[in-house]
């Protein structure tokens, strides 16, 4: 499927300003050129273009708020300084598996004063001695190559690490103090219907007593009724 047409897909009936993540990997470039991008993709953060057949940079749109951008598997071999002219807020680059071969050709990104991860993996350039420390010399700001910075360390996973936090986030919802006044409250409704229960315990009680004691009242009038009627007949 050719890019232009790709594109026109993923919008998804949405305009291009509304559009912050673009991927259209696997389609293919007619001309190795960026086809389909307008520079009314301004709110765009992360583009992903990989193994589309491109071999220039040359028509990519001003994308200003563009921080992720994935160009992996093309045939790309120089033009970079394209890259800090139309996205100069980039933070992460792609370009393994490409045809970079010279230092200098690196040297086009010293502009991106943002980037902090670059990956160079399975460019011809790698296999140049001291790779890694020529490439953190020339790019000062870059913090991983290839996914490691210079002492190795491998770099974090950022999707991990938004995951953390949303959950951080849920686990600690809710401020104390409204959790403990819903306690408070159903504690308190708790302890009125003990009351409750307690009050009509009591009332069954009172109840039970009073018929009781108009039982007894009955039984002692029948019994002064039986000891009149007997006395009646003794005077008989």
């Amino acid at each position: 499927m050719e890019m232009k047409k790709r594109i026109s897909l993923e919008l998804r009936n949405r305009t291009p300003v509304e559009v912050a993540e673009l991927v259209v990997d696997n389609c293919r470039s007619s001309d190795g050129e960026v086809e389909g991008l307008t520079d009314d993709f301004k709110e765009l953060e992360f583009l992903s273009m990989v193994n589309v057949g491109l071999t220039s940079l040359a028509k990519l749109p001003s994308l200003p708020k563009l921080r992720k951008l994935e160009l992996s598997d093309n045939n790309i071999s120089g033009g970079l300084e394209t890259l800090s002219e139309k996205c100069p807020n980039l933070t992460y680059l792609n370009l393994s598996g490409n045809k970079i071969k010279e230092l200098s050709t690196v040297e086009a990104l010293q502009h991106l004063k943002n980037l902090k991860s670059l990956d160079l993996f399975n460019c011809e350039i790698t296999t140049l001695e001291e790779y890694r420390e020529s490439i953190f010399e020339l790019l000062p700001q870059v913090m991983y190559l290839d996914g490691f910075d210079a002492e190795d360390n491998e770099a974090p996973d950022s999707e991990a690490d938004d995951d953390d936090e949303d959950e951080d986030g849920e686990e600690g919802g809710g401020p104390l103090g409204d959790y403990d006044d819903e306690d408070e409250d159903d504690e308190g409704s708790e302890g009125g219907e003990d009351d409750d229960d307690e009050d009509d315990y009591v009332d069954e009680e009172e109840e039970e007593g009073g018929e009781e004691e108009e039982a007894e009242v009955h039984g002692e009038k029948r019994k002064r009724d039986a000891e009149d009627e007997g006395e009646d007949d003794d005077d008989d």
